[in-house]
């Protein structure tokens, strides 16, 4: 990034800088499936709605290092575009336990997934949310596309939309030939008070049924309507996914909570909310560490250095 911030690009507050470890201890390979990394070393996409506070790699270190996570998952952001190069080289510097899901054009060939599955990125994310355009669909025919491209590396697609504006998602999702993870809760625009009396989310029920859907359990701050913690109002959908599919729930943190605009809270405390929406520790350990381990392909034993 260079010059002034635009005006469409306001900066976002940074996270608190001195996290604590949650209340119940993570168990051993726990991983935080969802996290950014943000340095303006690495040009910004003008089109971009936030500039985010510089979060390096250093400053993530420190809190899986506090949260008590192993293992941790990168995803690329919407401020970057498709230039996944600040991604890509902290990859290359954190080593063991990391993973990535990246973004890439539409028209992405082989040999640059190859390279990318090398990198230790293991899937692609699509995310109509946090744009400029307002475009809230994704072409049908283009991910049914890149999605036949990215199966034979067990690849999987992660999607950033509000379900409850998505239509009906569910025959196009299910006949993918790939996992598909979706992403904070459902993210419904309408809010998480009234997600689950809703037609989306009892679609999104049934798509978990048929073995291939996943689910994020991040970002409550951006669904609640609370105006603080605990976010209440998140229990229910979390639980009843939860209840649904606890062997395709993961957990992540959303570091470092761009574009929050609830009051910034320690990610010790957000990590707590885990325990209320999940209070069987058997369960906790398998969202925490056996899901992520799937889907991710981490390998028995490897852990961050």
């Amino acid at each position: 990034m260079s010059g002034a911030i635009p005006d469409h690009a306001p900066l976002c507050a940074p996270p608190d800088r001195k996290p604590r470890a949650p209340q119940t201890p993570f168990p051993p390979f726990a991983c935080d499936t969802h996290a950014h990394i943000f340095e303006a070393r690495f040009p910004y996409a003008e089109e971009r709605i936030y500039t985010p506070p510089d979060s390096n790699l250093a400053d993530y270190r420190h809190l899986l290092k506090t949260l008590g996570c192993e293992r941790a998952v990168l995803v690329q952001p919407s401020v970057y575009g498709a230039d996944n190069a600040a991604m890509l080289a902290a990859l290359a510097e954190a080593g063991p336990g990391f993973r990535a899901v990246a973004v890439t054009r539409p028209d992405v060939n082989t040999d640059e997934i190859k390279t990318l599955h090398r990198a230790g990125v293991r899937g692609l994310r699509f995310n109509v949310v946090d744009r400029r355009d307002n475009k809230n669909q994704i072409p049908a025919g283009m991910l049914r596309d890149v999605a036949t491209r990215i199966a034979p590396h067990c690849w999987h697609i992660e999607l950033l939309v509000n379900l409850d504006e998505a239509g009906d998602f569910t025959p196009l999702l299910r006949a993918l030939p790939v996992p598909v993870v979706i992403g904070h809760l459902g993210y419904p625009k309408g809010g998480a008070a009234t997600w689950t009396q809703t037609s989306a989310f009892a679609s999104l029920l049934r798509l978990l049924e048929g073995g291939r859907c996943w689910v994020k359990l991040t970002g409550p701050y951006r669904i609640t309507t609370a105006a603080d913690l605990p976010y209440a109002d998140v229990d229910e959908p979390a639980r009843r996914l939860v209840a649904a599919a606890p062997e395709r729930m993961i957990w992540g943190t959303d570091w470092p909570h761009v574009m929050k605009k609830k009051p910034m809270r320690n990610d010790g405390d957000m990590a707590d909310l885990l325990d209320r929406w999940v209070p069987d520790a058997r369960t906790r350990a398998r969202i925490l560490v056996d899901n992520p381990a799937e889907l991710y392909g981490f390998e028995p034993g490897e852990k961050i250095a």
